[in-house]
């Protein structure tokens, strides 16, 4: 269901890491019951636990469907103190940033303001060039849905040893600017042709959020707090910019920093860091409320008109991954029991997130793990809605 790993930290789409069982887990917090009284989320919440039993400190999560809300926890919120997670807790959401910034994209073609086939050398002249690449090649189409062919500035060596590795306790609070992030990935070859197959690159969404700056004329956060986090109230949802502190109520948030040359056991603290790291590619913080919000509005119609709901739900298939397609900025998931759910997941230091609904946005599941190394949010994902009768 999605791509993790720390070192692709921004990516979201994932695979599993390497498990390390910590030790310190608390025992599981009670479920709140749904709307008609009954606990029927058991399955959720033991696969939450057995997450935190893997290796995870802890996890956080909310559904709401047809019996109303639950809230669901495991494990600690701090390694140090024994804390409890908390239903409650904001996090960092890493790419889930990119079905945000797509919205507002999706927005501005509805309003006339660009086309999805516009080239991306129209609007940010010279930018996309060098060792291959051409801006004159790639539609912002290409950008949004990962079939650009832009090499991922994420994996270039030098940014994974500052970013991703024991470097990274150093430069934690280092600003990054969009541009010195496409320069990154300028200087590597495309990965593909544009428009012949299908790779995660964050660069694409660093690249959409300088595009809504140069049409609308405000940073890619203005847009995004104009037109989706105040008309939704999302009280819980911000974009720090560069400030590398978090809003509380909160957890810590682990890594292994598992790139270092001789990997241990040692788990390292990485709540605080600027988040210009990951710019428009996975910036957000929010929970699992107004994750759940979002997406249920999203997918009801609530944000974008139907023509562009249907461009956004038009999906690329990902290879290796049968049962996933990707829109823009938004994945389609067909899970083990035939249904079907549409969302995000996303990573960034400390921080595994996933947020899904069904298609009628009636229901809904966010999650968050406070550690980068281990859990299995599809297992969540699949207890929640494919329950075993």
């Amino acid at each position: 269901m999605a791509v993790r790993a720390v070192r692709a930290g921004l990516i979201g789409i994932a695979v599993a890491g390497a498990l390390a069982a910590t030790g310190f887990a608390a025992p599981a917090q009670a479920a709140d019951k749904s709307a008609d009284g009954r606990s029927d989320h058991a399955g959720t919440q033991a696969a939450m636990d057995a997450a935190v039993k893997d290796g995870v400190p802890g996890v956080a999560g909310q559904s709401v469907d047809k019996y109303g809300r639950w809230n669901g926890t495991s494990g600690v919120g701090s390694l140090k103190t024994g804390q409890p997670r908390s239903a409650h807790d904001r996090y960092r959401v890493g790419s889930i940033t990119k079905t945000f910034v797509s919205t507002v994209l999706l927005q501005l073609e509805a309003e006339g303001k660009l086309d999805l086939d516009d080239k991306v050398e129209q609007w940010l002249p010279g930018v996309v060039h060098g060792q291959g690449h051409d801006g004159s090649r790639i539609s912002v189409r290409q950008l949004l849905n990962h079939t650009s062919g832009i090499f991922d500035y994420t994996t270039d060596d030098a940014f994974g040893e500052r970013v991703f590795s024991k470097e990274f306790l150093r430069h934690r609070y280092d600003t990054w600017t969009p541009s010195q992030l496409v320069r990154i990935a300028m200087g590597h070859r495309p990965t593909f042709e544009p428009g012949t197959s299908w790779s995660y690159s964050n660069t694409n969404y660093v690249l959409a959020g300088m595009i809504i700056k140069k049409v609308s004329g405000h940073g890619y956060a203005d847009e995004i707090e104009r037109r989706i986090i105040e008309p939704l109230g999302l009280r819980a949802t911000s974009l720090p910019g560069t400030d590398a502190s978090m809003p509380g109520p909160s957890s810590r948030a682990y890594s292994k920093l598992v790139q270092e040359p001789k990997p241990t056991d040692r788990t390292y603290d990485v709540t605080e860091l600027n988040p210009s790291l990951a710019s428009s590619a996975g910036e957000l913080v929010s929970d699992s409320g107004d994750l759940n919000h979002f997406y249920s509005a999203l997918l009801r119609g609530k944000l974008l008109p139907p023509a562009q709901l249907k461009e956004m739900k038009d999906t690329v298939p990902i290879e290796g991954a049968p049962n996933v397609g990707y829109g823009l900025g938004l994945m389609r998931n067909e899970l083990s029991c035939g249904s079907e759910v549409w969302g995000h997941d996303g990573g960034i230091h400390g921080s595994s997130s996933l947020a899904l609904t069904t298609a009628d946005g009636r229901h809904s599941l966010a999650l968050n793990f406070n550690g980068d190394w281990s859990g299995d949010s599809e297992a969540v994902a699949e207890a929640e809605f494919c329950p075993k009768q």
